[in-house]
């Protein structure tokens, strides 16, 4: 009776494996991961905010893949400032997979506005043209992430919503939230105009010269994504000086798909 009550249990769990599979079109079901694609820097300038020299920028990250960028953070009570963060990865059957990822979400109150940021999502370097050595890296608090822009009207990418869908202000004004969620859609962006909090590099004290202007998205790759090889961009500049004047930049070469340029 023992291998007769095996055999039956055998052959119950290869049906609902047969059945799962035909739920499927007779295919597994395919994790829907996100592919996040830094943009070029645009509207490059130098500023001066008193005694200081900055170098601004518009920075944007386009989510190319095939699923949500979905982020969460949750945390226990009001005293601890940092949320810890997740992220949720969806599947062609409707499930999602949870994964924790390294980082923060924060409360960061700026000039202009106040809201839960993820910490780490992109980062702006300076660099030497000929070295790649560091000159000045950004003091960006963070991103709250979201549907700001359609990357295309002409073309729709697999898994789009014909709508926006993160549309929220990340828990904006509301410091005492214990959860929050964030996200990019599939043929989505997120952008950032120059000037404002963090989007600049102080050029105060950088010589005359040929540098590189690096934009990178998930620097750190703590989020999951189907492809990692997008996720830089970066401008040679040319930084000029005259005494008494504020500097000027020129853009002598773009790369949109390296963290090297060379021209």
């Amino acid at each position: 009776m023992r291998w007769l009550l095996a055999l039956v249990v055998a052959a119950a769990g290869v049906a609902l494996a047969l059945t799962g599979l035909a739920l499927l079109g007779g295919e597994e079901a395919e994790e829907l991961l996100p592919d996040l694609d830094q943009a070029l820097p645009t509207e490059v300038a130098i500023v001066q905010e008193g005694d200081t020299y900055r170098l601004v920028f518009a920075s944007a990250v386009d989510n190319v893949g095939r699923g949500p960028l979905l982020v969460e953070g949750e945390r226990p009570d009001r005293s601890q400032r940092a949320m810890e963060v997740r992220q949720l990865v969806r599947s062609t059957d409707g499930s999602a997979r949870e994964r924790p990822v390294e980082g923060e979400i924060r409360y960061v109150r700026s000039e202009t506005h106040a809201h839960w940021h993820l910490l780490g999502f992109e980062r702006y370097e300076l660099r030497e043209a000929e070295s790649g050595e560091l000159v000045e890296p950004d003091a960006k608090t963070g991103f709250c992430l979201g549907d700001r822009y359609e990357t295309s009207r002409e073309t729709q990418l697999e898994g789009e919503p014909d709508e926006a869908v993160w549309t929220e202000e990340c828990g904006r004004r509301q410091p005492g939230l214990l959860t929050v969620s964030e996200g990019i859609s599939p043929g989505y962006g997120d952008d950032y105009a120059p000037a404002r909090e963090g989007q600049f590099l102080d050029v105060t004290s950088v010589p005359p010269g040929r540098y590189l202007l690096v934009h990178r998205a998930n620097p750190d790759s703590a989020l999951e994504e189907s492809d990692y090889e997008n996720n830089a961009a970066s401008l040679l500049i040319q930084l000029r000086r005259t005494t008494g004047v504020i500097p000027a930049v020129r853009v002598l070469a773009r790369c949109p798909d390296s963290e090297t340029c060379s021209g």
